[in-house]
């Protein structure tokens, strides 16, 4: 039988080969149609700059956000040699080896990215290649753009020399603060011309290129400052300053102009918060050349309250940078949707640049104390628990109240309204400090330290003694959950991107969360509302005339004063304090000792004219709520028929934690005011008395006259009545009959439930609240 015939071996490899061919061949002709379509070197054809606008709610601009008048052009020879090295040092070592495209650049920064999970880290494009992309093509990255800015690179280097790209580089790049170019940098930044600039302060400019708004030393002097080290690094490995000449430029003070920035804008701490997201997102040029139309959740009416409102703080004085302190931040959320509608950074724009609403860590103190009770009311802890307000010491920790003060068994509502930091210690040791942690992180506070050394294990996180701090605009948002039953709203600012032609670019909607049940959310929000409204609040100033919510909080060395409160339609968080501290020396605020009280009456002063004209609502009552019920409040039970009124509270619960039980009738007794003791039926004035405990109850009959009243025997009293019981047993109401005692006992036995708890004082004073 003849073998069959196999199919010709070579005909998979040439069909292979066809297709590659067919491919390869494609694949040129694409690159050939880009290399074509790249545009030609000629400066006149650069893209026209236009405005970019900023709106707040109702079309009310805000900011102008443009470059052309703020880019001084310079020739080469007026900038300085130590400038251009410090700028080809760190963006493009090899600028006057390669010819407009850097090989090994390239092959560094693609063996990064893979490094790093193909994450880009690192650039690889020349200065040719950076002022190619700047000057003829879009911000937008394809594999289309890039090889048109290779190809451009190579076009600009045959047409100009190294000089010339260099110069037209210097004067197109963008510096931050508004400083298109390197001679208004100069001028912004250092009051001078580029020519005078010092090796410090061109290592500082150069350093500015990478992150020009997040590097802005107006803005985060820090960060400029490492950045400019490194560059000052990177020269001398390269051999153009010494080791000696690098360490000495180091060493150098930054001297930064008052002058205002290049843009002036209305709410300009704001508009530096939404700038920094579109130049992240779009890139520089696109945001101050491209012509983008942004609109805005800031309310005009709110922002100038909030801006009124930081006029109140005290004239103060300056601190060793010029600024004047204290400072402070307002931000106001309406917690429904995540919508800032105000924001403030600080007291003077022009005088510094730093935003305390988003950009400075601070320690809340008392403020952070909602987070704790909470977690409690999530673990069945009611307002109605009854803790004692004493000195403690847990695991060698024990802090103290504001002025050394403790007021024995208390409930968990008084210590709140009261900002007591034991009860608030105790509550956070029962129900454990990570589980605080947990919800403070869901809540959106970002900053909190769960691992290393120091962290925020410890008990002092009850109290805001926080590792780091926590953000202004952060607390704000963690409170939208109690405001907005339990759901908590992340800050929104950006409504819509537009671009010059009109098309959307991005549109976004509130992103919310469900932390907490509704019912925690309710309760907690009820008790926080003591705080305002309780006759022993922190934060009584704040009564605004309408149902309102919040806490106070105070670290204990008066640097930093808080108050953060709600309504159902506006979560405001103020900060008040000093930038820095110096060792050795008391701040502002430490010699005027200034608490949370101002930034309560800042609050109030700020939402009485937000919420003007606009309807009171209270917080909505979810299903689940029991009461409000009567509560002896010396027991945290239900009020018994003998409890006596004063000792009566009104409560509310989550449904299931309420208490079944009733308290323990308060005995009724007759003391002889003469001995002190159970009165007989000779005593000539039997007084009555309310004990609090059966215990308390004397257990002898007076020895001065000559007979009990009540003949334990049989059963007789004074009245004749035969249902009265020994003075040791409890009838049927509940109580006994022997009288009261003389003026000094009635008052020590009147107060046992109404007491004065104070033991000796502890040297620690911790959080106020």
């Amino acid at each position: 039988m003849a073998k069959e015939k196999k199919p010709y071996k070579g005909a998979t490899l040439i069909i292979a080969l066809i297709i590659f061919c067919i491919v390869f061949g494609a694949g040129i002709g694409l690159l050939a149609a880009w290399v074509k379509s790249t545009p030609d070197v000629d400066p006149s054809k650069e893209q026209q700059d236009a405005t970019t606008f900023v709106y707040g709610e109702n079309d009310w601009l805000i900011a102008r956000l443009h470059a052309g008048e703020h880019r001084i052009p310079v020739d080469i020879e007026q900038i300085p040699q130590h400038l251009k090295d410090a700028v080809i040092s760190i963006e493009d070592e090899r600028f006057y080896e390669h010819h407009g495209i850097d090989p090994k650049g390239i092959l560094r920064a693609a063996v990064v990215y893979v490094k790093n999970g193909f994450k880009k880290t690192q650039g690889g494009s020349t200065i040719t290649q950076q002022y190619a992309k700047i000057a003829y093509l879009t911000s937008k990255k394809t594999w289309f753009r890039k090889v048109q800015d290779q190809v451009l690179a190579i076009k600009l280097e045959r047409k100009y020399t190294k000089d010339e790209i260099l110069e037209m580089y210097l004067n197109e790049i963008y510096f931050g603060s508004g400083a298109y170019g390197i001679q208004a940098a100069a001028q912004i930044y250092f009051g001078k011309d580029v020519g005078e600039l010092s090796l410090a302060e061109s290592a500082l400019l150069a350093g500015i290129i990478q992150r020009p708004e997040g590097l802005s030393p107006f803005k985060n002097l820090e960060g400029a400052i490492n950045r400019r080290n490194l560059v000052l690094e990177k020269m001398a490995e390269l051999g153009k300053i010494t080791r000696e000449e690098a360490e000495k430029a180091k060493k150098e003070e930054v001297k930064l102009t008052t002058k205002k920035s290049a843009t002036t804008n209305q709410a300009p701490y704001f508009v530096d918060y939404i700038t920094q997201y579109l130049i992240d997102k779009y890139g520089y040029d696109m945001v101050y050349k491209g012509g983008l139309k942004v609109y805005t959740t800031l309310n005009q009416k709110m922002q100038e309250a909030a801006e009124e409102t930081m006029k109140m703080l005290p004239e103060g004085e300056k601190d060793k940078k010029g600024i004047t302190q204290p400072q402070g931040a307002i931000v106001a959320i309406d917690p429904k949707n995540g919508h800032i509608k105000a924001f403030v950074g600080g007291r003077d724009y022009q005088e510094s640049k730093w935003n305390r609403v988003s950009q400075a860590v601070r320690q809340p103190g008392s403020a952070f104390k909602p987070f704790v009770y909470a977690v409690a009311l999530q673990n069945g802890i009611t307002p109605a628990t009854i803790e004692v307000d004493e000195p403690i010491n847990i695991n060698g920790y024990s802090p103290g109240n504001s002025g050394g003060r403790y007021d024995g068994p208390i409930t968990i509502r008084k210590a709140i309204e009261k900002s007591k930091n034991t009860i608030a210690v105790k509550i956070a040791h029962k129900i454990g400090i990570k589980n605080v942690i947990k919800l403070a992180q869901d809540l959106g506070i970002s900053t909190l330290v769960t691992s290393g050394e120091p962290n925020d294990l410890g008990l002092a996180l009850a109290l805001g003694g926080a590792t780091k701090g926590v953000y202004p605009l952060e607390m704000a948002e963690a409170y939208t959950a109690f405001a907005n039953n339990g759901v908590k709203s992340e800050p929104l600012a950006i409504l819509k991107v537009v671009d010059r032609n009109g098309n959307i670019l991005e549109e976004n909607k509130p992103k919310q969360q469900a932390v907490l049940s509704e019912q925690v959310a309710y309760v907690l929000t009820d008790m926080l509302k003591s705080v305002i409204s309780g006759s022993e609040g922190t934060g009584r100033a704040a009564n605004i005339g309408r149902p309102a919510a919040g806490k106070t909080g105070t670290t204990t060395d008066y640097n930093d004063a808080w108050f953060v409160g709600y309504t159902p339609d506006l979560v405001t968080a103020v900060w008040v304090g000093c930038d820095e501290k110096y060792k050795g020396e008391l701040t502002y605020m430490q010699k005027n000792k200034i608490s949370s009280g101002f930034p309560v009456r800042m609050w109030d002063n700020f939402m009485k004219k937000a919420l003007a004209g606009t309807p009171v609502r209270d917080f909505t009552r979810p299903a689940g709520i029991v009461g409000p019920l009567a509560i002896d409040v010396s027991t945290g039970l239900l009020a018994g028929p003998t409890t006596p009124p004063e000792k009566i509270i009104n409560e509310i619960f989550i449904e299931g934690t309420q208490p079944t039980a009733m308290s323990n009738p308060y005995p009724v007794v007759y003391i002889c005011p003469d001995s002190n003791l159970l009165a007989t039926d000779f005593c000539p004035t039997p007084v009555q008395f309310f004990y609090s405990s059966q215990e308390e109850i004397p257990t002898q009959y007076c020895t001065i006259h000559s007979s009990p009243i009540t003949n334990p025997g049989n059963g007789q009293n004074n009245s004749g009545n035969q249902n009265d019981l020994d003075p040791n047993q409890e009838n049927e109401n509940n109580t006994v009959e022997p009288n009261k005692p003389d003026n000094e006992i009635n008052t020590h036995k009147n107060n046992k439930n109404n007491q004065t708890f104070d033991p000796p004082n502890i040297s620690e004073n911790n959080s106020e609240g």
